[in-house]
Parts: C-alpha cells; structure tokens; sequence
C-alpha cells in the first residue's frame, strides 16, 4: 500500500467507525455504513464534499496542517490515530527526509543481549516491530515454552495469536479479543516505516486468511507498545497475572518487555523457574 492509499484509507475507516451520535447526529435513515456520512463528515470539518471524496480516493492531493486538524478533531481521534495521522502526512509532505528503516530482521546488539540475561530471573523479552520475537532470556523461555510462543522459529506473537491453537487457550475470550486488537494496532502502526519491507507484506498475507485478523486488519487499528497488566492461563502454574513494563531499545524499533508477577503469582512462576526443565540455551 503506497502512502497516499494508506492515508486515504485510515480517514475512511475513521469516518465509517464513528458513529452519528457521537458528533450530535441521528443515526436514523438508511445507510449503508454505520459511520458518518462523507458529507457529514465534511460539514463538520469545514470541507467540501468533492475535496474529501478525493482526498479518501488517494488522489494527488497534499493537504494542509490545517485540513488534517479539522479532519483530526471532526472524526474525534484518540491519541494515537492523531499521532498516526501526523505520521501519514510527514512522510507524504517529506518523503526525500524520512529515514530508511532497519530491517525487520536486523539483529540487537551484542549488549542488549547482555542485559537480558542479567535481568534473570525476571521474564524478559525483545520484540522487534512485526511482534517477532528476537531475543529472550532463560526465564522468559521456562514460562512461555508452555504456552506455545517459542514453537515456530523465528518466533512471532502475531502467528502464535491468529495461527496456533495454544496461544488461544493462553486467554480467556475477552482477554483474547484485546490482545488480538492490540496486536494488530501494533502492526498497523509498524506500517508507516515498514509497510514495503519484505517480511512485514509476507505476514500480512500470510494472517490475511484468518477472518478474525482481516476483519481487524481492514478496521486500521492503531496502538503502540505501553505497560499493561496481562492475565494468563498455564498449563502448569495455573491462572498468572503479570504487569508488563516496555522499554524501547535498539534501532530497529526493538521493545524490550519485563513480565513483573504480581505477590500471588510470583509463587508460581518461582516454582516453574526453579524446576529442572531441559531448555534450549537463551537467545
């Protein structure tokens, strides 16, 4: 997907997500989306109706600060779609300027590897920016191996979620349904540096079979890593609630994730790291 589609098609999905009643419309009548109408939407904002057709058609169309923030606060965007937006448009505006990403497969360095195994007997992990998993510390690999997460190699999170019967069975349904969503914001946000990258197009096609990630995909979720509270089912520890820190570190858009036990989990993860498994050495 090229710039100008993508842009195009995040304001249309932000356009047919809000609902009329949030901006002081009816929602009654015949429509074809459950969102605002293209011209409802361009009343709010100050446009004209044909600007913004070909602005959401991806034409050759460079729009201002201006238009943008009036689009921005029409469609009610949280903060993250504002900064997504804003993305979109610097490279659109300053392609010649905007840096050449790392690849997706590009190596952390030699210390980074260092700290993960000096942060034992914390679960630690680093996710590069398609939630492949690229590197990993003992701890880690002892609770998560259970779960289905290290089966495929390279590991990814994404395929571990949408493609491996075990990773549905590390969630509740709810809990599931979040973390898919999450997931995929993380994904779409990667886009912007790492949309032409052969990897990234490889595994948007590759889950782009499984419904529940295409209906996601086609929605343009955005999120971005950020410390959150995860609650997990283990085959051999039971029910584990785990409060997740993230740090950025590297240059390839690298994230490195502490699981911190809460008191009434911290038993239990003591007791899987203290038995004698036979596990690979840490990545």
């Amino acid at each position: 997907m090229t710039d100008k589609s993508e842009l195009a098609a995040f304001l249309r999905s932000r356009r047919e997500q809000l609902k009329p009643e949030l901006v002081g419309l009816s929602s009654s009548g015949r429509r074809r989306t459950p969102g605002l109408r293209r011209v409802e939407l361009a009343t709010l904002a100050g446009l004209s109706v044909e600007y913004l057709e070909r602005l959401e058609q991806g034409r050759n169309l460079n729009p201002s600060v201006a238009v943008l923030a009036a689009l921005a606060q029409a469609l009610r965007l949280s903060d993250g779609d504002k900064r997504h937006l804003a993305m979109l448009a610097m490279k659109r505006h300053s392609a010649e300027l905007w840096p050449a990403p790392r690849p997706v497969s590009d190596e952390p360095r030699p210390t980074v590897r260092v700290l993960l195994d000096h942060l034992d007997p914390t679960p630690a992990f680093l996710l590069g920016p398609i939630c492949n998993v690229v590197a990993w510390n003992k701890a880690w690999e002892t609770v998560v191996r259970p779960l289905g997460v290290l089966d495929e190699d390279p590991p990814n999170l994404l395929r571990n979620h949408f493609l491996n019967p075990r990773g549905r069975r590390v969630f509740a349904d709810n809990d599931w349904a979040a973390a898919a969503d999450e997931l995929v914001g993380w994904l779409r946000s990667a886009q912007t540096d790492w949309g032409e990258d052969n990897e990234f197009r490889a595994l948007v096609d590759e889950l782009g079979a499984v419904p529940e990630f295409a209906r996601r995909w086609a929605a343009h979720p955005i999120a971005y890593q950020q410390s959150s509270v995860k609650r997990l089912f283990h085959p051999d520890a039971g029910v584990l609630h785990v409060a997740v820190e993230v740090l950025r570190v590297g240059e390839a858009d690298h994230w490195l994730q502490l699981w911190l036990p809460d008191e009434n989990t911290t038993p239990a993860i003591n007791a899987l790291l203290s038995a004698p498994l036979d596990i690979a050495p840490s990545r």
